[in-house]
């Protein structure tokens, strides 16, 4: 069997990789740079060259190819799926979000899900909540330059789930049969506060880092001059915007306990191992911090 899969080269699509070869599968790795993307991947992966933004380069790389697993792109999500189909593609696995799962996400990720499901062809989504690795990307450079983290509500939390959780889920459902017309909200296995995790971090790499209290307009000014993830997330993560963009009341977010909840399904209802906690998130990437 072959096994496409697309933003290869992305945090989960790394993983996606590593696990399919992991289990004997034939993958090929859809990248806008094919020679870079040989470089990042596992030996034996066949990089091919196409754009998901550009479904007319995607002939090839489908070519004989049964099991897909497809990033999100709404705009052309019909288009590439129409291809998939012609090519003889009989599965697809859709990297979505837990906001379709909440009913916050009508714009990004569900149309590419409908996409799928009105193709005919086998379909599951995996839909992670907040990624752990969100916080290597908000908070790495400060803790790498400073030792400090500054948020303006150390007191909330949600259920961060390990990226390799994701991948897991991914790779079960493109290989195993049982899996098809299922949609996988995937969160860690408990609720944990920003101020425990700093603290996971810190135990992770054997230093103190301080935690200081801003506003959130304090918060949104310094996320906005990092750049990159946290600058253009900065709204949503502090509560100035809803998912889709829409003003919000950054104060709910410090009224909200996400302990009251209980807990959230996770990977193990799919892999039948324990989802990884963040401390153990913290300590696969104690290197980054540093």
């Amino acid at each position: 069997m072959t096994v496409l899969v697309t933003g290869a080269t992305g945090n989960v699509g790394r993983l996606v990789v590593e696990g399919l070869v992991a289990e004997g599968a034939e993958v090929r790795a859809l990248s806008r740079a094919p020679e870079r993307a040989a470089r990042l991947l596992p030996a034996g992966v066949r990089t091919v060259d196409g754009d998901l933004g550009r479904p007319g380069t995607l002939d090839a790389a489908l070519k004989g190819v049964e099991q897909l697993f497809l990033f999100p792109v709404a705009r052309t999500a019909r288009e590439v799926v129409a291809r998939a189909r012609e090519a003889g593609v009989r599965r697809i696995v859709v990297l979505s979000s837990g906001a379709v799962s909440a009913g916050l996400d009508t714009t990004h990720h569900l149309p590419v899900e409908r996409a799928v499901e009105e193709s005919g062809l086998e379909w599951t989504h995996v839909r992670p909540g907040e990624f752990a690795l969100n916080k290597l990307e908000l908070w790495g450079p400060s803790i790498r330059a400073e030792r400090v983290v500054r948020e303006p509500n150390p007191d909330f939390g949600w259920f961060p789930v390990h990226e390799r959780d994701i991948a897991d889920v991914a790779v079960a459902a493109l290989l195993r049969d049982g899996h098809a017309g299922a949609a996988y909200t995937l969160n860690g296995p408990a609720a944990v506060t920003l101020r425990a995790q700093v603290r996971a971090i810190a135990e992770a790499i054997g230093e103190e880092i301080r935690l200081v209290e801003v506003t959130p307009e304090e918060a949104r000014e310094r996320y906005a001059a990092q750049g990159g993830f946290a600058a253009e997330n900065a709204d949503f993560l502090l509560g100035f915007a809803d998912y889709e963009g829409n003003p919000a009341d950054p104060r709910e977010i410090a009224a909200f306990d996400p302990a009251g909840l209980g807990p959230q399904p996770t990977a193990e209802a799919v892999t039948g191992v324990p989802a990884r906690t963040f401390a153990r998130w913290a300590r696969d990437h104690a290197a980054d911090f540093r």
